[in-house]
C-alpha cells in the first residue's frame, strides 16, 4: 500500500516494524501513547518498547497493510503479519494526535 494512503504517524510505525527499528517505533507514539493487543495494554515509552521487543520487532515481525480507512483522527487497517509469535491477518486501529500515534489497538475480534 502506498505511503500516501496512510497518515504519516501510522506509516512511520509500519516502517519502523519492517525496518526492525525499535527506537523509531517508540518515537512514533506520544509520551502517553499505548499499544492494546487483544486487551493487554502497554503504555508509555517503556510499555511500548516492551511490546515491540516481545511481540513485534523482537519477534522478527513484518507488517503488510492490506487496506485502510481513515475518519478524522482514527485509521483502521487490515494487515498481514509474519513473526515468530503470530502469522496471519488482523485488524488494527490507530488514533493520531498531532504528528504521533496516541494508540495502536489490535482488537480480539480481528
Amino acid at each position: 500500500m502506498p505511503a500516501a494512503d496512510l497518515p504519516a504517524p501510522v506509516q512511520a510505525m509500519v516502517d519502523a516494524i519492517n525496518a526492525a527499528d525499535t527506537e523509531a517505533f517508540v518515537a512514533a507514539f506520544t509520551a502517553d501513547g499505548f499499544v492494546d493487543d487483544w486487551g493487554t495494554v502497554k503504555s508509555g515509552p517503556e510499555g511500548i518498547r516492551s511490546w515491540a521487543d516481545s511481540d513485534a520487532i523482537g519477534a522478527g515481525a513484518r507488517m503488510t497493510v492490506l487496506s485502510s480507512e481513515t475518519a478524522g483522527d482514527t485509521t483502521s487497517i487490515r494487515f498481514g503479519w509474519r513473526s515468530n509469535v503470530f502469522n496471519g491477518e488482523s485488524t488494527g486501529v490507530f488514533v493520531v494526535r498531532g504528528d504521533r500515534l496516541a494508540s495502536f489497538t489490535i482488537p480480539p475480534n480481528h
